[in-house]
């Protein structure tokens, strides 16, 4: 009996570890202070991946927008995936995705099966643009105002405690100061 319940304490240490590790990721996200709020966002120019176009950073501004970093490789992005769905589908703000070192059959693959929420999804095969925004890993979410500044950054998983706290008030007191101009 004794060699039975010495027996499960290292199977019971590696469940909890798991248990720990899935809630971390689930629930991971953080402000991380970044050098590039309240500056313009770093200049980029990328293939989509829907069409023939390329764009850049000019192409967005005159209006605020979201920039999420996904990955179809990434656990969390997809954790995160209905929620950056319903707040594209809101209305409330043009959500960019910015597809990071993917190839484009497996994100079109993970798109097809979680469902396409954004404006446009940008492909950023090499990473450079992530690597110019400080991104740390995916996914990872910057609010941009009309101008092209970078308002706000979450690293983490978009929760729905960040988008009501954080994410909504800072939308609407951009479109309350785009409508007042």
């Amino acid at each position: 009996m004794k060699k039975a319940f010495i027996a499960l304490i290292p199977l019971t240490v590696f469940l909890i570890l798991i248990v720990l590790l899935f809630v971390n990721l689930s629930t991971h996200n953080e402000v991380l202070p970044s050098p590039l709020i309240g500056k313009k966002i770093p200049a980029f120019e990328h293939p989509t991946l829907y069409s023939n176009k390329t764009l850049n950073q000019d192409d967005f501004k005159g209006e605020p927008w979201l920039l999420n970093v996904f990955g179809s490789w990434c656990p969390s992005c997809q954790y995160e995936h209905p929620l950056v769905t319903a707040l594209a589908n809101s209305g409330r703000i043009k959500v960019i995705g910015l597809n990071w070192k993917d190839e484009a059959e497996d994100a079109d693959r993970w798109l097809k099966r979680w469902g396409d929420p954004y404006h446009e999804i940008l492909v950023d095969f090499e990473g450079d643009t992530a690597i110019n925004l400080g991104v740390y890993g995916a996914p990872e979410t910057f609010l941009i105002d009309a101008d092209g500044t970078i308002v706000y950054k979450i690293s983490g998983v978009l929760t729905q405690k960040n988008i009501q706290q954080e994410l909504l008030p800072l939308i609407d007191q951009l479109s309350d100061r785009e409508v007042s101009l």
